[in-house]
Order: C-alpha cells, then sequence, then structure tokens
C-alpha cells in the first residue's frame, strides 16, 4: 500500500526536527487536540504535522476502518478465526437493538442485566446474606480479563464503592488466596468465580480451595458462591445455585468483558444506578467513535498517533501514565488489553505480517514513575512515548493543594520531555556553581536532556463512573483501529494456548507420576530441582 511507503518517507524527512518547532505555527495546540464533552486530547507534543495527519487520516480511510468499524456494531463476524461477532459495545447499549445470525441478541442481554441489578441489591440491601448475616466481603475469581477488568474498576471507583468491599484472586500461586481469604470471614463472605467455561485452571484451582476455607466453618458453602459462567452443568456440579449464575455470549471477549456479568463485582460494590452510569459513559463513546470525522476522532486518533509512534518512527513501547492514584491498575488493564489483542505476527489471511505489530505497553501512575523509571524516559537512549492521563479535580475537596501539586507535575513531565535541556544551558548552571575546565564539561554533560519526546495528554473532569466508562472506550476502540491498519484480528489470543498445554503435560512430570524423557535438557535439569 503506497500510503505506508510515504509515511516512511515523511517519518525520515522529520526525524530529526525539534517538536518545539511545530509550536511556532499559532494555534498549534488547539488544531492537534480534540474534544468529547469535557474531556480533551492533546497530541500536539507529538511530532505529527498537518502532513503526517493528513498521511495518517489517509490511511485509516484507505484500510477500511469505518467499514470494519460498522461490520464490528452491527454483528457481523468479524473475529474470523473464530467465527464470532465482537459486541462488547451491545452489553452497554441497553436501549438498542443487534442481529447476530438472524437473532435479536439484546433481549438475552438485558435480561441477565436485570438479573445482576437485582442479585446486587439484594446482597447490598441484606437480603442475600451469609450464615453469619449480611455480606461485607466479596471475593471475585478470576485471571485475565476475568479479573484485570473489574479489580482495575473497583479501585478506580472506590470513592463511589459503598457496598461489601471486594477482593481479587487470581494468581494460581497459593499465596495470593492465602493472602487474601486470610482477613475475611466466610460466614460473611460471597464467592464470585469467573470463568465463562468453568474449566479455567487457575480459576478453578483457587475456588475449589476457597470452597475448601469457606466449607470448614459454613453448612453449605455453595450458598455463598456465585458465577460468572456459560457452563450451567459445571456451576451446578459445584453446587452454585443456577439463579445466582450469570453469563455471556462468545462474541464478549474476556478483556472487552467488564460492562458484562464479569462486572458483577464492580456493581456489587458502587451499586446498579452507578454501574449504569460506568456503561452509560462506554455508551457515549462508541457514539463518538461511530459518528465523528476521523479528523476529530478521539479514538481514531489516539490509534493514528500510535501508529505513528511504532510503526512509522519505529519506538518499540509506549508508557501509559496515569496521574491519577486510583487508575493505578490501568497500565496493568491495558497491558492485556492491547498486547493481547495485537500481538500478533499474521494478517487475517494467515500471511506473516510485513511490518511490525502491536508495541509493549507498560507504566505506573505519576508522581511514584518519576521516582522510578523517568530517568530511562528522559535520558536512556531509546524513546519511550508517553500517555499522560489526568483529572481537573480529585474527589478530596480537602487536599486541593495535593492535586494542584499533582497536576503541575504531569503538565512539567511533558514539558520536559519535549523540551529537554542543551548543553549549553547545562554548562551554564554548573558554571553557575562555581565549575571550571574539565569538571565543569563532565558534570554538563551529566545534565543534558536530549528532548524531543513525544507525549500526548487526555485530561478529563474528574474520575466518576462516567468518566471511566469513557476512559475503558476510548482505549478499546484504540485497540481495534490499530487492529484494522495492521490487518490483523484483535479478538484472538492463540498465543496464549501453547503455555497452557504445557503446563498440563508438565504437572504430572513435577509429581513423578511421569518421565521427563521427552524434554529438553534444560527443562529435565529444572524439573529434577524442584523435586528435590
Amino acid at each position: 500500500m503506497i500510503i505506508w511507503q510515504e509515511l516512511a518517507e515523511h517519518g525520515r524527512r522529520v526525524a530529526d526536527r525539534r517538536i518545539e518547532e511545530l509550536f511556532a505555527a499559532e494555534g498549534r495546540a488547539e488544531a492537534f487536540s480534540a474534544r468529547l464533552g469535557e474531556m480533551l486530547f492533546d497530541y500536539s507534543k507529538t511530532n505529527i504535522d498537518e502532513t503526517a495527519r493528513g498521511m495518517l487520516l489517509r490511511l485509516a480511510e484507505e484500510t477500511g476502518v469505518a467499514e470494519r468499524r460498522e461490520a464490528m456494531f452491527t454483528g457481523v463476524k468479524i473475529n474470523e478465526t473464530e467465527g464470532r461477532a465482537v459486541l462488547h459495545t451491545a452489553l452497554r447499549n441497553l436501549a438498542g437493538s443487534v442481529i447476530v445470525d438472524g437473532e435479536e441478541v439484546m433481549d438475552e442481554v438485558r435480561a441477565t442485566h436485570r438479573r445482576m441489578q437485582d442479585f446486587a441489591r439484594d446482597l447490598r440491601q441484606g437480603r442475600i446474606a451469609g450464615q453469619g448475616g449480611p455480606i461485607t466481603d466479596v471475593v471475585n475469581i478470576g485471571i485475565g480479563g476475568s479479573d484485570l477488568g473489574p479489580a482495575m474498576a473497583c479501585l478506580a471507583l472506590s470513592p463511589y464503592a459503598d457496598g461489601p468491599r471486594c477482593h481479587f484472586v487470581s494468581n494460581v500461586d497459593g499465596a495470593h488466596i492465602h493472602d487474601v481469604l486470610s482477613g475475611l470471614e466466610p460466614a460473611t463472605t460471597l464467592v464470585i468465580v469467573a470463568s465463562k467455561t468453568f474449566t479455567t485452571i487457575e480459576t478453578m484451582t483457587n475456588a475449589r480451595t476457597a470452597r475448601g476455607w469457606m466449607a470448614a466453618k459454613v453448612s453449605e458453602p455453595g450458598a455463598q458462591f456465585a458465577a460468572v459462567s456459560t457452563a450451567g452443568d459445571k456451576t451446578a456440579a459445584f453446587g452454585i445455585d443456577p439463579a445466582r449464575v450469570f453469563g455471556f455470549a462468545d462474541w464478549v471477549g474476556g478483556r472487552y468483558s467488564v460492562w458484562g456479568p464479569v462486572g458483577l463485582s464492580l456493581m456489587i460494590a458502587i451499586g446498579p444506578e452507578r454501574f449504569d452510569e460506568f456503561l452509560a459513559g462506554g455508551a457515549a463513546m462508541d457514539a463518538h467513535f461511530r459518528a465523528a470525522p476521523f479528523a476529530q476522532n478521539l479514538p481514531v486518533l489516539l490509534a493514528l498517533v500510535g501508529i505513528w509512534h511504532n510503526q512509522i518512527c519505529g519506538h518499540a513501547t509506549r508508557a501509559v501514565l496515569p496521574y491519577d492514584q486510583r487508575l493505578a491498575r490501568l497500565p496493568a488493564y491495558l497491558q492485556q488489553l492491547e498486547m493481547e489483542s495485537n500481538g500478533k505476527r499474521v494478517a487475517m489471511d494467515g500471511s506473516e505480517l510485513t511490518r511490525e505489530s502491536g508495541p509493549v505497553v507498560w507504566g505506573e501512575p505519576g508522581t511514584n514513575g518519576q521516582h522510578a523509571f523517568f530517568q530511562l524516559i528522559h535520558q536512556g537512549t531509546r524513546v519511550v512515548p508517553c500517555e499522560f492521563l489526568l483529572a481537573r479535580e480529585g474527589h478530596e475537596p480537602g487536599l486541593a493543594h495535593q492535586h494542584r501539586l499533582l497536576a503541575a507535575n504531569c503538565l512539567a513531565q511533558s514539558e520536559a520531555l519535549m523540551r529537554g535541556r542543551s548543553y549549553d544551558e547545562a554548562r551554564e548552571r554548573m558554571a553557575g556553581r562555581g565549575l571550571t575546565g574539565d569538571e565543569l564539561e563532565r558534570q554538563a554533560n551529566h545534565r543534558v536532556f536530549p528532548g524531543n519526546r513525544p507525549s500526548t495528554t487526555l485530561l478529563y473532569p474528574r474520575l466518576t463512573p462516567y468518566t471511566l466508562g469513557q476512559i475503558i472506550a476510548l482505549y478499546e476502540h484504540r485497540v481495534f483501529v490499530e487492529g484494522v491498519i495492521l490487518g490483523i484480528n484483535s479478538f484472538d489470543q492463540w498465543g496464549v494456548e501453547l503455555g497452557k498445554e504445557l503446563a498440563l503435560a508438565l504437572e504430572p512430570m513435577l509429581e513423578g507420576r511421569e518421565s521427563p524423557a521427552d524434554k529438553d535438557g534444560s527443562t529435565q535439569m529444572l524439573l529434577g530441582y524442584l523435586r528435590g
């Protein structure tokens, strides 16, 4: 495709240009930003100029983003390797209509949502109780999308949490479930087991451990379990009342599932009304994504910035830096969302990709990151594009001065990444401290910041359920757009299968029941060590 060549050539032409130079043109910030209501996305601190943006918008058009977008929203089976529609958006569009294989799917979505609401209300108001009285704690047992989404969202919306305390167990390492359960009272705890097939080995291992813990003090442990699963026979065999089993269709992928039954723990924590506000935020971003022109479309622009930095500039990673402590789990959530979705090596037709696929995504909240890895971002030899997120105001009015300091740090970091500090500026500083000669030169060199390092900033009024819904949907659609442009399927995850298969074969070898003779020398040595 010629547009890729044109973008690559333009990227080489401007590679050494300073981002600061672009601000010589009046209105740079306004021209290279976009809004949705009170949400502001600023991408002006990147090396994208009008020519590059025009080419990137052309790329989105020529790769069929608009057509693929409509196919997704209308239930076409765009997950071609698994023969499935991709309809997580339907979970937050409760007033809509979607037809899959000739059948309306929204009736079942709405019915499940109502059941979740009734269950959450009854639990929160004490009508559903444990053997020891009203439920005080909820333990969600899942892994991947069945854990990262609700765990991230519960932390993010903790100011709105007025229901039972929510806890999350994911790792099959026994330390995780031990440490979570050790502070809880079984008689007033509800356990939610989140596994669509009810066969996920990590989740079911932890579920059995939790049931044993419950049974030690509760006469009917199954009565204090609920499940997020479509395997009704398996949940019944586990002892869970069918009225407490909430399923969802195969057109909802795990990492996109927090909007439905996987979000049950969140609904219990913040209440059905607040949960519906969360859904409304996601639906608002959906409507914007479907209707806004590409040049003002937040998900499209966020994706195009990502394509520019990764595929054109060759920056292999990006850092997600929420200056919002309650979004501490957002980088991990986006790590799965982006890397499991777009970490592929072949195109839709099975041919090998001719360019890089998705980037490595990582990050931590500011200002903590400033005292950890920002050294590398500012002065390291690799360029790491940064994505800052910041609320205009926090939830603690009595600590407004701390929020101002937080905001100042966020803006300072993006400015410093762009501006840097020249050798002459560093030398003048050191000379002002009385240094001369070789020591002056040496110390000045250590204080040079190359700058010209790109970043984007997403601002929002406050981290509310509605705003969180917007943010998650924004990133979901960003992943979708990047996947379409790269020609890959963002909705399967075959890369997780091989390790799982090998783990099943290795367990009996660790127990000494089977011989590891067909394993490589390294694996045999490691098995021998672990067997003692």
